[in-house]
């Protein structure tokens, strides 16, 4: 009975440390992501999509904290932004960074309107697109605001 009581607190203190490290990871699992030129033929258009592995695979569902910066569309939604590891100067579509640099952030709520560049952090579950050209290829769903210092 000691066994089994020892063994489900260790498959339990297991979980909990993949949940954690899963919520630090964000941007560095990102990078990680292999991308490749795929042909979409309803639009006509060759895209750049990512190849998912199972490493990024298995944090597909898992709560991620993101900290990065606020990146204005021409769309103006209440429910979502996207949100960059890097200040809008560099990045994916103004600069020189890739699309691992970018994430599309699905508000459960309201949220307040930020600045270009203002520093957000936001926790949210995560969902892979490599088909969806109407979104990015990493989204937090239901997110929420942590923290959004004033500029």
């Amino acid at each position: 009975m000691k066994k089994i009581f020892w063994a489900s607190i260790l498959a339990m203190a297991v979980l909990s440390m993949s949940r954690a490290s899963a919520q630090s990871l964000g941007w560095q699992a990102f990078a990680q992501v292999k991308c490749e030129t795929k042909f979409f033929k309803n639009e006509g258009v060759y895209v750049v999509t990512p190849k998912f592995d199972e490493k990024i695979r298995s944090l597909e569902g898992m709560y991620l904290t993101l900290k990065g910066y606020y990146i204005p569309t021409e769309v103006n939604s209440e429910k979502w932004i996207v949100m960059s590891k890097v200040p809008m100067s560099q990045c994916f579509f103004c600069g020189g960074a890739g699309p691992e640099s970018i994430a599309m952030i699905n508000f459960k709520g309201k949220f307040p309107k930020f600045k270009t560049d203002q520093i957000i952090t936001v926790k949210g579950k995560l969902r892979l697109n490599d088909s969806n050209l109407d979104e990015l290829n990493f989204i937090l769903d239901d997110a929420e605001l942590l923290t959004a210092p004033s500029k």
